[in-house]
Order: structure tokens, then C-alpha cells, then sequence
């Protein structure tokens, strides 16, 4: 939940007031995925690498005047760590960003004891 929330208020924070953010579930063979879209400013291609180190932030300015302290996505990161998931991010200057999470789902059968 603190992975997912994390992503969410990123986006409601990096976003221009009344610009569409989009949240999207679903779950495949490969897992389960949790997806945060938004339309805002994006992101720089060189600074994707770097989105998840402690205390990184993007441009100073920016950051300062939004608040944070540039450990959101650190810890994001650990917490899909520690659920075997991971992140994965695209995005585009002036076009938006993509959060997806990434999880691995069991999939289990249960057997009744009549079928035994």
C-alpha cells in the first residue's frame, strides 16, 4: 500500500491541477500490476536511471518548492523488493509518466477433502 500511495501523491504532486492521472489494476500470467499514468511534465531520459537512489531529486528547484525529501521511490523500490516485485517507469518531457509495479502472483488450487 505505502509503494502504490507513494506513486499516487508523486503524481498528484508533479501534476498540473485539473491534468488527468490515470490508476490502472490488472493481472496477467506474468502477475499482478498496479499502474500510476499521469499527463504532467515528465520526466528527463537521463534521469530515469537515478529515480530511485536515496535523496535524488530531479531539479532542486523544483522539488524544494513541492516538498519531499527524495526518499518516495527509494522506498518504493524497497518495498517491491521485499514482495519480489520491481518498478518500472516510461515517461516524456511534456507528455507524462508511467509508474507500473510489478508483482508476482501464486497461483494456487485448493483440492476440497472430497475430491481427495
Amino acid at each position: 500500500r505505502s509503494a502504490f500511495s507513494n506513486l499516487v501523491f508523486n503524481a498528484i504532486r508533479y501534476t498540473p491541477a485539473g491534468t488527468e492521472i490515470t490508476l490502472r489494476w490488472y493481472q496477467n500470467a506474468a502477475g499482478a500490476h498496479l499502474e500510476v499514468d499521469d499527463k504532467g511534465q515528465g520526466i528527463d531520459p537521463a534521469a530515469l536511471p537515478h529515480l530511485t537512489e536515496r535523496f535524488y531529486r530531479i531539479d532542486k528547484g523544483r522539488s524544494s518548492s513541492t516538498g519531499g525529501t527524495g526518499l518516495g521511490l527509494a522506498i518504493v523500490k524497497h518495498v517491491l523488493l521485499r514482495h519480489q516485485g520491481q518498478l518500472e517507469v516510461t515517461s516524456k518531457p511534456n507528455v507524462g509518466s508511467c509508474f507500473t509495479c510489478h508483482f508476482p502472483v501464486q497461483v494456487t488450487t485448493s483440492v476440497s477433502a472430497s475430491d481427495a
